[in-house]
């Protein structure tokens, strides 16, 4: 694996090295002694996976708060998706901050992202399938979200958004 520092503190981009032949390719997606080279969670409690069928499906952006804030290994197993992240850490020097990266099936990227950072994707193919390590169980009363177009944050999105959960158009504006 290669991992890449994008412009949020305690994030990366990680790269799988594919091994290809005539059958196809091979590549670890996790490894315990390499993420925690890099400093990177290495425990994960869950595995999530959810498929949107239609593009331009909005899924985020979504954090635990206190002690269950949760690290996520994202990879976009079928499809393609534009993976956000925005930190959230008040004593973080990149507070505030978005990131945003095209994961899809065909360039075998994944995004780390650290506790503390929000995290949702809008699905660039239909029929995408995101799968994530979660480092905390999720915790109904702990739960938080940033509303995809907060102005204060003005995330970018790189496509029209066709298809949005009520409960995920509504949240507040984020005051922080």
């Amino acid at each position: 694996m290669i991992f890449e520092k994008t412009p949020i503190q305690g994030a990366f981009l990680v790269k799988l090295e594919a091994r290809r032949d005539d059958r196809g390719w091979f590549a670890r997606s996790f490894c315990t002694d390499e993420f925690a080279q890099h400093g990177l969670e290495t425990r994960y409690v869950q595995q999530n996976v959810s498929e949107s069928v239609q593009k331009g499906t909005l899924r985020g952006m979504h954090f635990q708060t206190g002690e269950h804030a949760e690290v996520k290994v994202i990879r976009c197993a079928r499809g393609a998706l534009y993976d956000v992240i925005v930190d959230l850490r008040e004593d973080s020097p990149t507070y505030k901050v978005w990131f945003g990266a095209e994961l899809s099936a065909a360039n075998n990227l994944q995004m780390y992202a650290p506790a503390g950072c929000a995290h949702g994707f809008l699905t660039l193919a239909d029929d995408t399938e995101a799968t994530y390590l979660i480092s905390q169980a999720y915790a109904p009363g702990f739960e938080g979200g940033l509303r995809y177009n907060d102005p204060g944050i003005g995330i970018e999105w790189p496509a029209e958004i066709r298809s949005i959960s009520d409960k995920d158009r509504i949240w507040p504006d984020f005051v922080g």
